[in-house]
């Protein structure tokens, strides 16, 4: 699958849940098939996300297609925002 949403099902942030659920929905309301890779399962996976991301310091949620870094939570409500979402996901 294209589109991978690393997240965090191991929250006190109602601002990190906030910010997932809204990714999720929006991508759902645009029939964005995604997997979801839960990040508090495994140590490792936290890594691989901010090695891919290129930050050492990136938070869930972050957004790639495949191993194509696409952006955090502000990069895609941006894209909401301008209605290119397609492009953001790199899809377009």
């Amino acid at each position: 699958m294209g589109i991978k949403l690393y997240y965090t099902t191991v929250t006190a942030s109602r601002e990190v849940k906030s910010k997932q659920s809204d990714i999720m929905r929006i991508l759902e309301s645009k029939s964005v098939q995604f997997e979801l890779i839960d990040i508090s399962v495994d140590a490792a996976l936290l890594g691989e996300m901010r090695d891919k991301a290129g930050n050492p310091s990136a938070a869930p949620p972050q957004i790639f297609n495949e191993d194509q870094y696409c952006g955090d939570y502000a990069m895609f409500s941006e894209a909401v925002e301008a209605n290119t979402v397609e492009q953001f996901l790199k899809m377009a």
